[in-house]
């Protein structure tokens, strides 16, 4: 009876240990399995399968573009100065002014007032000298039983039309200055002279002129002068 009671306990014992192993290694099962979904496997054929390479970038095809020429630099070269065309001078004697053409001629004078050659009757010799566009200086010298000599600066004025019939034009060109009169009579002395006239082209070389002149010596002295120069 013993025996049958020791054999029973020992079938309750190995039907009880095989049961507590077989839910030992269906819990251990689970838990392997567990693990590999946490952590991927690390074998090298599994890595092979499981690593993704990134791909090279495409490379961006950019429209063709015509290559521009580079631009070919020429040597330097030192500027050349420029040379402006040579001005005449302001003052140019002899040059024609705006009233006309620069000139050298005779004529006579017509004293009216005073006790010098320039209120006598006289010889005359004229002149214009032109030195800017409307300046002149006209010397005169009136030769009689002595003489005087003129030597005004005057303001020309340009050439006006007096008279147009129609066949004849007559222009005139006026002028006004101031200066000095030296007298070589016995009480030779210098003073102001004070002049004004006209200058009539009356041909392509020649330029009639009538001038007024007054001066101041020992008294006023006054005299008309009237004559032709040739235009140079």
């Amino acid at each position: 009876m013993i025996n049958r009671l020791l054999t029973q306990t020992l079938s309750v014992l190995g039907i009880t240990s095989t049961i507590v192993a077989s839910s030992m290694l269906q819990a251990n099962a689970q838990e392997i399995q567990k693990v590999s979904n946490a952590n991927p496997s690390t074998k090298a054929a599994d890595l092979l399968v499981q690593t993704t390479y990134p791909q090279a970038p495409t490379q961006q095809q950019t429209p063709y573009q015509t290559p521009t020429p580079t631009q070919q630099q020429t040597p330097y070269q030192t500027p050349t100065q420029q040379q402006t065309p040579t001005q005449a001078p302001f003052v140019s004697p002899g040059r024609a002014t705006r009233g006309g053409s620069s000139y050298i001629g005779v004529g006579g004078n017509l004293g009216i007032a005073g006790e010098t050659t320039l209120s006598e009757g006289s010889f005359a010799v004229i002149s214009k000298i032109g030195l800017t566009n409307s300046l002149s200086v006209r010397p005169a010298a009136l030769i009689g039983d002595n003489a005087t000599f003129l030597i005004p600066i005057t303001l020309d004025f340009p050439i006006e039309t007096i008279t147009n019939t129609g066949q004849t034009q007559i222009s005139a060109s006026p002028y006004v200055g101031a200066g000095v009169s030296v007298s070589t009579a016995d009480d030779s002395n210098v003073g102001f002279l004070i002049s004004g006239g006209l200058d009539v082209p009356v041909a392509e070389q020649l330029t009639a002129n009538a001038a007024l002149n007054v001066s101041f010596l020992d008294d006023t002295n006054v005299g008309l002068l009237l004559g032709v120069g040739y235009n140079f």
